[in-house]
């Protein structure tokens, strides 16, 4: 694309930057290929620094800031406790993740990253519920009663919620809670053909069934849900900005309700943790 021979050169993203620096010196490349010191010299840059060289070519634009006519979205964090089985089970796979850990040197630690965030993955199903992975668990999940007394609200309210998830494997715990409540949805992962996910958004959006499952990842963007007016995380992404786009699902041009975000965390785990590093 840099090398495409045109006068003038923009580059227009929703979310410019959402993992990394580099990600900017990316998108300036095609934009002003040269303008920013090489790859490597620009990694070891200050932000502060990066941010005051590309300030003046760059034009920022809110949501709120070009729709004033959306309305308002409230944010709140729902806490749970582990239920006492869970407990027992997140506690063991803690303690074998720390030993392994301290067992490794600083060569080994740096082999096994694949390994450490594969026992962090399991951490935070464990904080949805072990059945995730374990067949046979029959114990409860604290995040998942408390899920149910959220719907038992939200469905006496008369709110129709969107309903986010990474792990898509929980979504069927989830709608036999619902189906025990009274509340009928629709289900979109990865999986879901394209010619399936555009019909299940028109019929939601028409008023058919009262919520929509919806993998973190695979529907994040490119969905107009602004039949709904609850946002619910059942489990948050490693990076705020995915849960921003999925929260835009409902809150963006045509909404007229106000959007109420809540962000389910398990107190005491890696889910709490996480989220205040994130916020911080």
């Amino acid at each position: 694309m840099s090398a495409l021979n045109v006068e003038h050169t923009f580059a227009i993203s929703g979310t410019p930057l959402e993992n990394r620096l580099e990600e900017i010196w990316a998108i300036f490349q095609v934009v002003m290929p040269g303008f920013l010191p090489v790859r490597e010299k620009f990694n070891k840059m200050e932000p502060a620094a990066i941010a005051r060289m590309i300030q003046p070519f760059v034009m920022r634009r809110k949501k709120e800031d070009v729709l004033k006519e959306l309305p308002d979205k409230m944010e709140t964090t729902l806490y749970n406790n582990l239920a006492e089985d869970q407990k027992v089970i997140y506690v063991a796979q803690l303690e074998l993740m720390q030993n392994k850990v301290k067992a490794m040197d600083s060569q080994a630690l740096s082999k096994s990253r694949i390994e450490i965030l594969a026992g962090i993955t399991r951490l935070r199903q464990i904080c949805n519920t072990p059945a995730l992975f374990m067949a046979d668990y029959k114990g409860n999940s604290g995040k998942l009663e408390r899920l149910r007394e959220l719907l038992v609200q939200i469905k006496d309210s008369g709110h129709r919620p969107l309903i986010f998830s990474q792990f898509t494997k929980v979504f069927p715990f989830i709608e036999q809670i619902m189906g025990e409540v009274g509340l009928s949805s629709y289900r979109l992962t990865g999986s879901t053909p394209v010619k399936d996910r555009l019909s299940m958004v028109q019929a939601f959006n028409a008023g058919s069934r009262d919520a929509f499952l919806v993998s973190l990842k695979a529907g994040g963007v490119g969905l107009n849900l602004t039949s709904a007016d609850v946002v619910i995380l059942v489990d948050l992404w490693w990076n705020p900005a995915v849960e921003e786009q999925a929260v835009a699902r409902a809150h963006r041009m045509g909404q007229k309700n106000t959007v109420e975000v809540i962000r389910m965390i398990t107190q005491g785990t890696i889910e709490e943790k996480n989220y205040g590093n994130s916020r911080t």
